[in-house]
């Protein structure tokens, strides 16, 4: 399954931390986000399927990704 949405510039938050290594499962990811511990650009994030772009930035247990599509 692609990660990955319709768009090559848009990827789902729970794909993305999938991608970077912040959990191992989908399943893992969706109770990470819905528990509140996930930051989109600063604020808490607990839609699974947010779309992320170029440049966001995904913080989780104090760990801060940056969004990078090519």
């Amino acid at each position: 399954m692609d990660e990955r949405s319709d768009s090559p510039n848009v990827i789902k938050l729970d794909g993305f931390l999938k991608i970077v290594g912040a959990t191992s499962t989908g399943g893992q990811a969706k109770i990470l986000i819905q528990s509140g511990q996930v930051k989109v650009n600063g604020e808490i994030e607990t839609r699974r399927r947010r779309k992320l772009v170029d440049g966001d930035r995904v913080s989780v247990n104090g760990t801060v990704f940056r969004v990078h599509l090519d």
